[in-house]
């Protein structure tokens, strides 16, 4: 499968759906091309993005970002219900469709998080989207 068709694949996953923090945004699909032996670092995601190279970034394991999301809660209403299968989709899709997946949450208050991982064909992608946490 090509790096379009998992951007594709993971944009589609993602549809309507919005991350929640202090104001909710949409995911969109990134891909970047790299050379096979090259490790995903934090200075070459600020790279790919074009942010400063001395912002700061976190990174935190996929599951762990979308802890808040994902998991049912007893309090959930059926509207929250259907949001937190749908996230698990996302996740699900993620998972299956990437291998050595991170999430990069990069800057302080509005946070630009990028959900990134290897393809089969050892390039890069994933999906990105914001916090805003103050």
């Amino acid at each position: 499968m090509s790096n379009a068709e998992v951007a594709a694949k993971l944009q589609r996953a993602a549809d309507g759906l919005l991350m929640p923090s202090e104001s909710e945004f949409p995911f969109e699909s990134v891909q970047w091309q790299i050379s096979q032996q090259e490790p995903i670092t934090s200075k070459k995601i600020l790279e790919f993005t074009e942010h400063p190279l001395d912002v700061p970034v976190e990174v935190v394991d996929l599951d762990y970002f979308f802890r808040n999301v994902a998991v049912e809660k007893e309090w959930h209403d059926e509207q929250q219900k259907e949001d937190v299968k749908k996230y698990q989709k996302l996740v699900e899709t993620i998972k299956s469709n990437l291998s050595d997946v991170q999430v990069y949450r990069v800057g302080r208050i509005n946070i630009d998080v990028y959900i990134v991982g290897k393809t089969q064909s050892g390039n890069l992608a994933g999906l990105s989207t914001k916090l805003v946490e103050t």
